[in-house]
């Protein structure tokens, strides 16, 4: 191989090598970290609509985002201090602990 076409075939793959990369940077999903803790802040558990929970949502999640369902005991959201009780929801209250529902 003269050396233009090892300049060429090294380009080529560096080309490649990258644009390989930054697709697999986009294909990825982003992980759900939980929030950090609050602590004017209460967890509720079983008031956070699918998908919007702040963390804790039960075996098979990673965390943030991860409720499967509407109001899953499991899952919680931060609310102010003393106002978790406080919150109705279809299926009750919201809680201070999780539940199985």
């Amino acid at each position: 191989m003269n050396s233009k076409n090892v300049v060429a075939a090294t380009v080529t793959t560096t080309i490649v090598s990258s644009l390989a990369a930054a697709l697999a940077l986009v294909a990825a999903p982003a992980s759900a970290a939980p929030k950090p803790p609050q602590p004017t802040m209460d967890k509720c558990f079983g008031i956070a609509l699918k998908g919007e929970n702040d963390c804790a949502a039960g075996p098979g999640t990673t965390c943030a985002g991860t409720a499967a369902a509407d109001y899953q005991g499991n899952a919680w959201k931060y609310v102010p201090k003393g106002t978790c009780e406080t919150v109705k929801t279809p299926k009750g209250a919201g809680s201070l602990e999780p539940s199985k529902s």
